[in-house]
């Protein structure tokens, strides 16, 4: 597949790194040179120097040969985003992506209105960041979340800590004590590696555990995770940014207690009269004497959405030193994940890993529904339609020859969920959840199509 990435900025180059495993060709436009030369050490791309609204540098990156455009400079480029997409469908490309920080773009009759101008899709990636976080506040004993067919299949991730009664167990054991088999383990990541586990691999403390639930299975898996709920009825934002201001305004119908602390005095007078319910208190989030002034200690859940990320690992570290239950960090330097949840946080929000799987969907066929990039591993897990004549249906799992570094972890039938096991025959329009490694994804796809 032939793809141009108009803007070289944090998301544009991880998208970058991520397609070009997937032996697409790849064409990067950026008016700012030491970022493409950059982002070209990085990644196997063609480097094309200019402005994206540039009919010239359009044609010059051979975007009118393009299967897909994707304009994704940063979040104050927005019209220079929306002006290349439209001129890119207009030179030629197929498909067409930009990013926006308008949240009244994403109305349904607004969006109809950038789709008659050619624009296939529109993504707000602190938006996607802030709907992350409101999941993760519902199902509190994750440490990452995300529902299929409203709620029918989940995944739920969480890591293994001392005393957890996963622990040395193995994946075997697990579901012969579990009646019913209303989850299954599609994958854990360990020491920076993730494996697709066999019967008789064993659970060991730090494990980050990935599993497809049922929603019953969802209760059922906590129990022996060493996880628990939380009902969440205080909230403490750090940062009022959009992220913190459309999590503060999503989450006030819910919430009687919300505070937001925020360092730009401005910025603060913005938030009291836009978010009435909620208090906002002009303060630096670094400053532990203050958040301990503010009672943080004693709120249920502390989220940190600074513009930091150093800033966000260390506040949740202090607050859940404090005793707070739950604490969610976004930490964009994708290399401190893993610190991050090393050193206590719950779970941690990357708005690149959040982005880059909406846009992969692109370069998937169009069985794909659904794909997300998942957090402390380098795994997706996607979500497809099985069409009549595709060969996942011709057989049983296990007569499949399905690839090693992908595993089916349920399917949805009507309104029925199932739980994927060895015996389980896929049927056409089935829509199956499927947890795969990088190198997978090409063969998984084409036992779809």
């Amino acid at each position: 597949m032939k793809i141009v990435i108009a803007g070289a900025g944090e998301v544009g180059s991880h998208l970058a790194k991520m397609l070009s495993r997937e032996s697409n060709s790849l064409t990067i436009i950026e008016k700012d040179e030491e970022r493409l030369n950059k982002l070209a050490e990085l990644a196997d791309v063609v480097t094309v120097l200019g402005d994206p609204t540039s009919i010239s540098v359009l044609k010059q990156a051979n975007v009118d040969k393009a299967d897909l455009f994707i304009a994704v400079g940063p979040a104050q480029s927005q019209n220079t985003n929306l002006i290349a997409a439209i001129l890119a469908k207009k030179v030629g490309a197929k498909k067409v992506t930009a990013r926006i920080n308008n949240d009244d773009y994403m109305g349904h009759d607004n969006k109809l209105i950038f789709t008659e101008l050619g624009i296939d899709l529109l993504f707000y990636p602190e938006k996607m960041a802030a709907y992350e976080i409101i999941d993760l506040l519902k199902e509190t004993g994750t440490s990452e979340f995300m529902e299929f067919a409203r709620g029918k299949l989940q995944m739920v991730v969480f890591r293994l800590e001392e005393g957890s009664p996963l622990v040395n167990k193995t994946v075997k054991e697990l579901h012969v004590e579990t009646p019913g088999f209303t989850f299954k383990t599609v994958a854990i990541a360990r020491n920076n590696t993730t494996l697709i586990p066999a019967d008789d691999t064993k659970f060991i403390q730090a494990d980050l555990v990935f599993t497809i639930c049922s929603k019953q299975g969802v209760e059922d898996l906590l129990k022996y995770s060493g996880k628990y709920e939380i009902d969440v009825k205080n909230l403490m934002i750090i940062g009022g940014g959009r992220i913190g201001e459309m999590l503060a305004r999503k989450m006030s119908s819910k919430i009687d207690n919300i505070k937001i602390v925020e360092e730009r005095k401005q910025r603060c007078e913005y938030l009291a009269e836009a978010l009435p319910n909620v208090v906002i208190i002009n303060g630096d989030g670094r400053n532990t004497d203050l958040l301990i002034e503010e009672d943080a200690a004693n709120y249920d859940a502390f989220v940190a959405v600074t513009s930091s990320s150093e800033t966000n690992i260390l506040s949740c570290v202090a607050m859940k030193n404090l005793g707070v239950p739950k604490v969610i960090a976004e930490v964009e330097n994708i290399e401190y994940i893993k610190l991050a949840e090393d050193m206590g946080v719950d779970a941690v929000i990357n708005k690149k890993l959040v982005t880059a799987g909406r846009i992969f969907r692109f370069t998937l066929s169009n069985k794909v529904r659904s794909i997300k990039c998942l957090n402390g591993s380098d795994a997706e897990v996607l979500e497809f339609i099985a069409s009549p004549e595709s060969a996942i249906t011709k057989a049983p799992i296990k007569e499949l020859k399905f690839p090693k570094e992908a595993i089916i972890g349920g399917v949805i039938r009507g309104e029925e969920s199932i739980i994927a096991e060895d015996t389980t025959q896929i049927a056409p329009y089935d829509r199956v959840v499927v947890f795969a490694l990088p190198q997978a994804l090409a063969k998984v796809n084409k036992f779809f199509v």
